[in-house]
């Protein structure tokens, strides 16, 4: 029975983590920084993106990472404005896909039992990793924009006491109070997008 969920959950796992890194790559490059193509990170490879580790923790505990795509904001002609957009580009990809999903599933026009758990357990991740990553601790992609957002020198400050909001999302993790803010969020988001596209 585990090696049965295991392959349900596979496809939508690596899908939202493929599109979720591509995503960062590719608006950094549009906006002029090349470092993740050279790094061979516009790829749609999944073990260009995969952190055999921190898979295996999303697996287990549905918390883990994936490798971090390189990026050099000094490449962008703004660096703040810069590093919003590619910080953003994840969490909306896996939204965009969320509702791509969501529609194909409102619409019925999967009749295939197997692939309708599939698409939705892709769905679930898909919403799960978009507002995660949202959050405001390092290394989420809502530290940076957050980061980003503030003035230089309360930037500063932000990035030189950030490893102790890292520790805040550790400990929310192993105390399970992540779920805790999570699940409620992500149930509100399926439930608001399939009324929508219903």
């Amino acid at each position: 029975m585990m090696n049965y969920n295991l392959l349900l959950r596979l496809p939508g796992l690596l899908v939202a983590i493929v599109i979720h890194e591509f995503s960062h790559g590719y608006a950094a490059y549009l906006l002029g920084d090349d470092t993740a193509k050279k790094s061979g990170r516009l790829s749609l490879n999944p073990l260009k993106h995969i952190d055999l580790m921190g898979f295996i923790f999303l697996i287990l505990f549905r918390f883990g990472w994936a490798k971090p795509v390189p990026i050099n904001t000094t490449n962008f002609k703004n660096r703040k404005i810069g590093t919003i957009a590619v910080s953003l580009a994840g969490p909306l990809s896996n939204f965009l896909l969320a509702i791509i999903i969501g529609f194909i599933i409102s619409k019925g026009i999967i009749k295939n039992y197997l692939i309708f758990q599939v698409m939705l357990i892709m769905l679930w991740y898909n919403m799960m990793l978009g507002i995660f990553n949202l959050l405001p601790f390092p290394p989420l992609d809502g530290s940076k924009v957050l980061a980003s957002l503030l003035p230089s020198k309360y930037e500063y400050f932000f990035y030189k006491n950030e490893r102790y909001l890292y520790f805040i999302l550790i400990l929310l993790v192993a105390t399970n109070t992540i779920d805790k803010i999570l699940s409620p969020l992500i149930d509100i988001s399926l439930n608001i997008l399939l009324k929508i596209i219903s």
